[in-house]
């Protein structure tokens, strides 16, 4: 299916040279196999899409958990003017 959009895609840029109207034609090709064309028709993106997926179980849940805690206290060691700073920023 890739394939013949893009050859499609191809020879439609090629005769736009002479008709701008094949570029059109090109474009609205790619933007309907951009929109329908992978997967099922019109398959909306599950909300939440940019969070962290659900861990497996408690222990991967506890590791995860206790890195961020490890990288949360290196920060403030590392930085203490800065994490004052943001403590204070969160108080208010």
């Amino acid at each position: 299916m890739r394939g013949i959009v893009a050859s499609g895609t191809v020879v439609l840029v090629v005769l736009g040279i002479g008709n701008h109207l094949w570029w059109l034609a090109a474009v609205a090709l790619l933007y309907l196999y951009a929109t329908h064309g992978r997967g099922s028709p019109g398959t909306p993106s599950p909300p939440g899409a940019g969070a962290p997926p659900v861990p497996d179980s408690y222990r991967t849940y506890r590791e995860r958990r206790d890195r961020q805690a490890r990288w949360e206290r290196r920060y403030r060691r590392e930085r203490p003017f800065e994490s004052r700073r943001q403590e204070r920023e969160k108080s208010r």
